[in-house]
């Protein structure tokens, strides 16, 4: 008999609460936080041009971890919350 795990751990009911969606993102501000791993500043330079060019985008707003393993500070995270429609983070390689 063969086993298939699940990787992903159930969301907690209060965060799927706070779930809201951006919708049309045209005139949209979008932030990303680089997580510091390799090639991920590529892969939110890329998207960030999709993003503009494509969806109308208005404004990008690039902020960096000091360590793939170490959380955004609150500053970079009270940053953005207060000026993006929606943040980015991720992972490279």
């Amino acid at each position: 008999m063969t086993q298939v795990y699940d990787p992903t751990a159930p969301i907690p009911e209060v965060i799927q609460n706070l779930r809201r969606s951006v919708g049309d993102l045209t005139g949209k501000v979008v932030g990303f936080i680089d997580n510091a791993k390799p090639n991920f500043n590529l892969l939110a330079d890329d998207i960030a041009e999709l993003l503009t060019s494509r969806y109308g985008v208005k404004t990008i707003i690039k902020r960096a971890k000091r360590g793939a393993s170490m959380p955004a500070t609150e500053q970079v995270i009270d940053e953005l919350a207060a000026q993006c429609d929606l943040v980015v983070t991720g992972s490279g390689d």
